[in-house]
């Protein structure tokens, strides 16, 4: 668990993002049921999307043990060690994927980003990616984030 600030004590860290296509507010115990659905429904996608070479994540985890893992990603978020967003579609406000800042893994980089969306949704990987991109340069301190291209 990251135990140094992510970001420097003066950004201001976004509450989110909306857009036609996404609507990104931060991760948390609140979304469980709906988050659980999305990966369990997705593990073999997920896994085969840029970003989750190793093939840890995701694993089979119940109800209780992703709420466990979503109040992890709010600690962080409070923390301001990482910073986890929901995806969700604007107009049925379903769990479609996530966005997650956190540490960088490998050396030359300031940030680890990772995205996902459901297998159902794959069609939205690439643009997600690209909002992404974009926000990562308008609203974010990273320099160099470590994010898998599409």
């Amino acid at each position: 668990m990251p135990t140094s600030p992510l970001v420097p004590d003066d950004f201001v860290v976004p509450a989110g993002l909306q857009t036609d296509t996404f609507v990104l507010e931060p991760l948390s115990e609140r979304h469980n049921v709906a988050d659980h659905a999305a990966w369990t429904s997705s593990i073999d996608h997920i896994r085969a999307t840029p970003g989750y070479p190793d093939g840890r994540w995701p694993r089979p985890m119940s109800l209780t043990e992703n709420a466990a893992d979503l109040a992890r990603h709010a600690r962080d978020f409070a923390a301001r060690t990482g910073f986890a967003y929901t995806v969700l579609d604007p107009a049925s406000r379903d769990v479609i994927g996530c966005i997650y800042f956190y540490p960088p893994v490998r050396d030359g980089y300031d940030a680890d980003v990772r995205s996902w969306v459901r297998a159902d949704r794959a069609e939205l990987d690439k643009p997600l990616y690209d909002l992404v991109r974009s926000w990562l340069a308008e609203s974010w301190p990273f320099q160099k984030p470590d994010y898998a291209e599409r």
